[in-house]
């Protein structure tokens, strides 16, 4: 009889997560820490990953910072080599690392759209790589790319951070597409509306809260602890015969009119 439970242990993998000094990064270093992974935190500012290791490590958590700019090819390349070289695989990626910028789209600076593209999609395909290099010598491993409601939902004043997740989407399709013929699983997971340093502007304005409370079926804001078990499932033995897939989060909202 298969040991259900067993499938969704990750005892004995590490685990990078980009952009994971806090809100939805940090809370999947947690879940994934809970269900048996080592964790590797990345960020560009080294004192707040160093404050959230010690976090993880206060719980007994065995927790490695890598601080490195996701955006930038190069020093990704370097950064996960040599992780690789030094202290050994990483089995699940979490590309999480992203921003928001919000402004009318006739209105929108023309800087702020290249570094939404850069910071939302461009470090996707370059920790995406340097890491399936490594996963694709071994025949092994998983990638989980943060996506979102606006993958495949548009509202206003946010026309090219919805661009930018609706390429995330579409680069995981073929990511999969490349890599499942080498023993990878690459998925994304899209969340809805949570209550996150990102979105801090909106949970702080009551009159989008109401609207965002009669416009989802589960009727609130997501908690980003609720984002944990689909990121354990996708980075677990139990997604073995799932690629290419978009796990919407969202309480339904992607589902009704």
């Amino acid at each position: 009889m298969t040991n259900s439970a067993a499938l969704f242990d990750l005892t004995g993998t590490r685990a990078l997560i980009t952009g994971s000094s806090q809100g939805i990064g940090f809370a999947l270093a947690k879940g994934l820490v809970g269900a048996g992974a080592e964790i590797v935190l990345n960020g560009r500012n080294t004192e707040k990953l160093d404050a959230a290791a010690e976090k993880l490590r206060e719980g007994g958590a065995t927790v490695h910072s890598l601080a490195f700019d996701a955006t930038d090819h190069a020093k990704v390349r370097a950064a996960v080599d040599g992780f690789e070289a030094d202290t050994g695989p990483i089995d699940i990626l979490v590309n999480n690392a992203g921003m928001q910028h919000r402004t009318p789209l006739e209105d929108f600076p023309a800087d702020a759209f290249e570094k939404l593209l850069h910071t939302n999609i461009t470090s996707v395909f370059n920790v995406g790589q340097a890491v399936a290099r490594h996963m694709i010598g071994r025949g092994k491993g998983k990638i989980i790319n943060i996506a979102s409601v606006q993958t495949a939902l548009a509202r206003p004043g946010i026309a090219p951070y919805t661009a930018t997740k609706g390429a995330v989407g579409n680069l995981t399709k073929g990511m999969a597409t490349d890599w499942a013929q080498h023993g990878l699983q690459c998925n994304a997971i899209a969340p809805g509306y949570f209550d996150t340093p990102l979105n801090a502007a909106l949970v702080a304005d009551p009159e989008f809260t109401t609207w965002l409370e009669k416009r989802t079926p589960a009727g609130r804001w997501g908690n980003v602890e609720e984002l944990v078990g689909a990121c354990i499932f996708l980075g677990s033995a139990a997604s073995s015969f799932v690629n290419g897939h978009t796990l919407y989060v969202d309480g339904g909202i992607t589902s009704s009119l």
